[in-house]
């Protein structure tokens, strides 16, 4: 008895044994799919973070595009300072000149004005300048190696940029066969469709009465042509007395619908071996120009007085920069109703193309007839508009009403002259 008494306590113990089994398989299961799920984030995720949509917040960038360089002591300290709002927010910077050399005087310039802040909006980027000089403005600049800081902040100072430079002025005398190239604005800035032209000043400082070679090394497409001062005929080259000095234009043309952006090229004045360079940049802003019409090209549509009349319009951009915030706006006779789906556009991008509803309620006063409704789309910058011809008719219910008094008149016509008749 006591030996038959074991086979259920063992009956017992295997089943508990082959239910752990089952328990220690399922969490390998679990644990399996664990790891493989955090393998997967882990692979997935650096794509996410280099997603260039999923820009921060705010953000700000800033740099002197030359970290170092070398002129000559007649030369000026003149580098440019790159900015952009890197962020989804718009921000006010600040910048300062944090250290220069003792004696120098250094500031940041937009075109010929001193700044010391600006307001970037988002996405937006800017060029500004750093310049410095002794003080007492001497002719030539003392020889040595000169450190600059600029600092860019945010004006509530959370974003700190730092960006320097280092300045090695060179000794010695500025060789008899040089040529000396100026200008007052090496920046320019306007519309993508416009024409730009810059003033140089070329100073022949050689012993001899030179002819001087023109050239310049622009992106493709672009047209630069060079003329006289107050002159319209184009030139390749001019002759310049031994130390004199002359003036020439440089007219610059954009290709047809170029992006916005920064745009610098380089120009050359050479003769033998002497030689001189100054850069130049185009600051494009974009073209602005809409369009509206109809998807059909029909212009025209019928209702009657108080009863709706539909029509769909469509707005392109036809521009090479963003339209923002474009409304409508209709012109239409008194008491009438016009509505738009939707009231607004937030932004359309170069080539974009959307569609938006008008709804047209005639006044129920209005006279049977043909009336002029206008809707114009007004955009950044650019306006557009459409002239659509409405056409109010009579009620079909007026129709038969006229048929029944034209029944009645024959009616009464038929039963006079049967009268008549008989008499």
């Amino acid at each position: 008895m006591r030996i038959m008494s074991l086979f259920p306590q063992a009956a017992l113990t295997a089943a508990g044994h082959g239910q752990r089994m089952r328990l220690m398989e399922r969490r390998q299961v679990w644990i399996g799919l664990g790891v493989l799920f955090l393998a997967m984030v882990l692979a997935v995720g650096p794509a996410w973070a280099a997603d260039p949509n999923n820009k921060p917040a705010r953000g700000l960038s800033a740099a002197l595009v030359y970290p170092g360089m070398t002129i000559g002591p007649e030369d000026d300290v003149k580098i440019d300072l790159k900015l952009k709002n890197t962020g989804r927010s718009d921000e006010t910077v600040l910048f300062e000149v944090t250290e220069k050399p003792e004696g120098w005087k250094a500031e940041i310039k937009d075109f010929n004005k001193s700044v010391s802040g600006m307001f970037l909006a988002e996405d937006d980027y800017r060029t500004l300048n750093l310049t410095a000089r002794p003080e007492g403005d001497p002719k030539r600049l003392p020889a040595g190696t000169y450190r600059f800081v600029v600092q860019v902040k945010t004006s509530d100072g959370s974003i700190t940029r730092t960006t320097s430079t280092e300045v090695t002025v060179l000794e010695g005398k500025k060789a008899a066969g040089d040529i000396k190239l100026t200008t007052s604005y090496p920046i320019l800035r306007g519309p993508s469709d416009s024409k730009f032209e810059f003033t140089l000043d070329i100073n022949n400082e050689t012993e001899e009465d030179s002819l001087f070679n023109l050239s310049a090394n622009a992106s493709e497409g672009w047209e630069i042509s060079f003329k006289p001062a107050y002159e319209d005929k184009q030139i390749s080259s001019l002759k310049i007395k031994a130390g004199s000095s002359s003036s020439v234009g440089v007219q610059v043309t954009p290709p047809a619908r170029s992006e916005a952006g920064d745009y610098p090229f380089k120009v050359r004045v050479q003769s033998g071996k002497a030689k001189a360079d100054v850069d130049l940049t185009v600051v494009l802003t974009g073209t602005y120009k809409i369009k509206t019409g109809t998807l059909n090209g029909l212009l025209s549509l019928a209702t009657q007085k108080g009863q709706d009349a539909n029509i769909s319009l469509y707005v392109r951009n036809e521009g090479s920069a963003v339209q923002r915030e474009i409304s409508f706006v209709s012109f239409k006779p008194e008491n009438w109703k016009v509505k738009f789906n939707p009231e607004k556009l937030d932004n359309l991008k170069p080539d974009e193309l959307k569609q938006i509803e008008v709804t047209i309620i005639p006044s129920e006063e209005a006279l049977v007839g043909d009336y002029s409704v206008a809707i114009s789309a007004q955009g950044e910058k650019s306006t557009s508009e459409v002239e659509l011809r409405v056409t109010v008719k009579a009620s079909s219910a007026w129709g038969w009403i006229g048929i029944g008094i034209i029944m009645l008149v024959i009616i009464g016509l038929a039963v006079a002259f049967r009268r008549l008749g008989r008499r």
